[in-house]
């Protein structure tokens, strides 16, 4: 029998600890979450973080007087996906689990490793599990790639047996977040889950903004004050649908004289390098966070076909740097972009996207990108994330363990928040 932990108080500092496969080293929703949390608790409180991540090798590696623990479990390149890892090792992970003793962990991915962290649990019943629900794989990774080879009844079905799979996985689980109501927190409650709460993602004023608009990055493309410059910013691949992007600016008028950056890399790169097109600029992923903001604040308008975001970070990084969206009205993207922050249009309609571009670049664009940036300011901080994290989320899973156990919960809601 396991010796028992000692009780979760407010004087005895915490292990929180993060696992996932999304990681990625160039950017991702997962990975700049994971980093602005564990920023937070580094400067905000007495906890010490792990994250047991997807690398190239087996390593350990420690930071900030040891709060800061980074697990790398070695781990194949996903195809097509080459900043994405596949970490299939339940077993390592459950031993890593099993070394470091964790109060909490969160897991940010519906696949195995969630089961892996349900495991520990057993071993060690004190632990306390948060899910959140970051991506709608059901539809974005069955449903709507299976229609592609088998008729359309068989996907559906394929993605309500996903569906189902969710709502027994997640109820398993001391609290479940969603990014946004649209983009998953309807479908997690009608799926059975209890108490879904709602976490939305941040982005930092200070490394996004207007200001860093570069015109000598627009005299570089050819472009001059009159001519508008398209970006999109994100992973290439059927996911993320960037073909119906360059679907819908190729049927732009000439006359016009837009180009448009496609920032990513994946499948579709080279497809949309193969037409030949010397308006399409495709200049890969962008690592370096002041680089994407210089490239952000240089565009005049946002463009993105997703239909199923959970919460979209590109899309508020991208209204922090002063632009208006272009959209589609699906996932989370009419919680992001409200009335006058641009347009959104049809799922998967190229037409009407173009139309909605050229309705926006009509109007005052920029007063629609000032009033997003004032939106996202209000609404979209990381303070605000992590005080809902830490304040909320974090010790209601706590209490719920310890409830589940039989014992006074002991964790007051303010008692994670800061030191």
């Amino acid at each position: 029998m396991n010796a028992v932990p000692p009780p979760l108080t407010p004087e005895r500092p915490l292990l929180l600890a993060d696992l996932t496969q999304s990681w990625s080293a160039v950017g991702g929703g997962v990975g700049t979450y994971l980093r602005a949390k564990r920023a937070h608790i580094l400067a905000n409180t007495p906890h010490t973080h792990l994250m047991i991540l997807p690398g190239p090798h087996d390593a350990i590696e420690e930071s900030a007087g040891g709060r800061a623990i980074t697990v790398w479990l070695k781990s194949p390149s996903v195809p097509f996906s080459p900043n994405y890892r596949l970490l299939l090792r339940n077993g390592a992970v459950r031993r890593a689990l099993a070394s470091f003793r964790p109060d909490l962990i969160e897991c940010q991915d519906a696949y195995n490793l969630p089961w892996a962290a349900i495991r520990h649990r057993k071993d060690f019943p004190e632990t306390a599990l948060v899910a959140a629900y970051m991506t709608d794989f059901p539809t974005v990774y069955v449903a709507r790639p299976f229609a592609k080879v088998m008729p359309k009844a068989m996907a559906d079905a394929a993605g309500r047996l996903c569906y189902d799979y969710c709502g027994r996985l997640y109820r398993q689980f001391d609290q479940v977040y969603a990014l946004s109501e649209n983009g998953g927190g309807k479908l997690l409650r009608s799926l059975g889950v209890e108490d879904v709460r709602l976490l939305p993602l941040g982005v930092d004023l200070s490394d996004f903004g207007p200001e860093r608009r570069d015109p000598e990055l627009r005299r570089s493309l050819g472009l001059t004050d009159d001519q508008p410059l398209l970006i999109y910013v994100g992973r290439l691949d059927i996911e993320k649908r960037p073909d119906i992007v360059v679907e819908s600016f190729r049927a732009l008028p000439d006359a016009l004289g837009a180009k448009i950056a496609i920032l990513g890399q994946g499948p579709q790169k080279e497809q949309f390098e193969a037409l030949g097109d010397p308006r399409i600029i495709t200049p890969g992923f962008v690592t370096d966070r002041d680089e994407l903001a210089r490239w952000l604040a240089s565009a005049d308008l946002y463009v993105s076909a997703m239909p199923n975001e959970t919460f979209g970070v590109s899309v508020i990084e991208a209204q922090a740097s002063g632009l208006p969206v272009v959209g589609v009205d699906g996932g989370a993207m009419p919680e992001r972009v409200l009335p006058g922050m641009g347009l959104l249009g049809p799922v998967g309609d190229s037409a009407a996207m173009t139309a909605n571009i050229l309705e926006v670049l009509g109007q005052d664009h920029r007063a629609m990108g000032e009033k997003g940036r004032a939106h996202v300011a209000g609404e979209y901080s990381w303070g605000h994330s992590m005080e809902q994290l830490f304040g909320t989320i974090v010790p209601a899973a706590l209490a719920k363990r310890r409830a589940a156990l039989g014992r006074s919960s002991v964790v007051p809601t303010g008692s994670l928040v800061e030191a």
